[in-house]
């Protein structure tokens, strides 16, 4: 089936054009395009990306330039059309995605310190998170995302007993604290294991199963994590209703990585998706 209408944009960190991390988003792209989406790409080394905030960040004068808060002059700006022109560019590419795919080597459990950079001055206040606009009510919960991205460790290392640890732990901050903090639906994350120490008949395999999941992931359900509903807002902020505790009491493993409970993490819990549909 081709899809007609949707947008993707591919956030891409990666320096060489010979990386697998390339040939994952070319074969992104490709595999998109060829189901009738449009295909944006934000290549953030070709772009040489600026990835640090500053004040620069927004054109004109602060409003309190002798005691500047970098959130409430970006929120602000934002309303009235003064942040930089680069997060602008940037901001009209997610406006017009359905779909935002995040691909990246994994470095130090977590994004290469320039998309890191790009979320931080993209994912601004306002466009992408409010005090009454986060999580299962932000901003993006019309629209989905992925993070797509190599590892450098062979996939035993990154389990429960693995000397790097449980991968969806490492996924907690980014899948939820990132992602579905803006509200996106989050997909299951596309993982390509130790790509430096498998054969290139293997590298090709990951390839081909990356375009085959592209063919129908619109179809894809997101991964669960709890609404807002579930929260009260106590003196200490937000924290877990005690009638939402009290029903998850018998369970084993707690709801999420996250509100765990205390109790054992639900297995590959930001892995696979176990959610409802758009």
């Amino acid at each position: 089936m081709i899809i007609i209408g949707r947008t993707a944009l591919i956030v891409f960190a990666h320096q060489e054009r010979t990386s697998f991390n390339f040939a994952m988003k070319e074969a992104a792209q490709a595999a998109l395009e060829k189901k009738g989406w449009t295909v944006l790409v934000s290549d953030l080394y070709e772009m040489k990306f600026n990835a640090v905030m500053s004040r620069d960040d927004i054109r004109g004068e602060p409003k309190e330039p002798s005691d500047f808060k970098y959130v409430a002059e970006t929120l602000v700006a934002w309303k009235e059309g003064r942040l930089a022109k680069d997060i602008e560019e940037e901001h009209k590419k997610v406006a017009k995605a359905d779909l935002v795919i995040f691909q990246f080597p994994l470095q130090w459990f977590g994004l290469p310190a320039i998309m890191k950079g790009w979320v931080e001055r993209v994912f601004s206040a306002g466009f992408a998170h409010g005090l009454q606009t986060k999580y299962s009510e932000g901003p993006f919960k019309h629209k989905k995302a992925l993070l797509s991205f190599t590892t450098g460790g062979r996939k035993p290392m990154l389990s429960p007993r693995g000397i790097s640890g449980d991968i969806n732990v490492i996924l907690w901050p980014m899948q939820n604290g990132m992602l579905n903090c803006c509200g996106f639906k989050v997909l299951a994350p596309q993982i390509s294991y130790g790509v430096m120490h498998v054969t290139q008949e293997a590298r090709v395999e990951m390839l081909k199963n990356w375009e085959k999941r592209l063919e129908t992931i619109w179809d894809e359900k997101p991964i669960r994590f709890l609404p807002n509903q579930d929260f009260e807002n106590t003196t200490g902020g937000l924290v877990l209703k005690t009638e939402v505790e009290e029903a998850n009491s018998a369970d084993k493993y707690g709801p999420t990585v996250g509100q765990n409970l205390g109790k054992p993490l639900p297995p590959d819990s930001q892995l696979k998706s176990q959610g409802s549909g758009l």
